[in-house]
């Protein structure tokens, strides 16, 4: 008699709940399964109440070129 592994897991986020269940393959098989598929879970998540609307996706440049910044700090001669 084999035995047969099953991986299961919930996630749970304010009112959602997710649940994963793998019972096919390897034991290792299943967790590397889970762990993808809750990495994208956790990813779609973390994207669809995290990321603000108005916020471009490429940041602005700055219009006053005349400014340059020195690469080396101005040091201060000690007497």
């Amino acid at each position: 008699m084999e035995f047969q592994s099953h991986v299961k897991a919930s996630f749970r986020f304010g009112d959602e709940i997710y649940t994963i269940c793998e019972s096919t393959g390897r034991l290792s098989e299943q967790l590397v399964s889970m762990k993808e598929e809750s990495m994208s879970i956790l990813k779609d998540y973390i994207t669809k109440n995290n990321a603000p609307v108005d916020v471009p996706d490429e940041p602005l440049e700055d219009s006053s070129g005349d400014e340059e910044i020195s690469a080396k700090p101005k040091t201060k001669k000690r007497k």
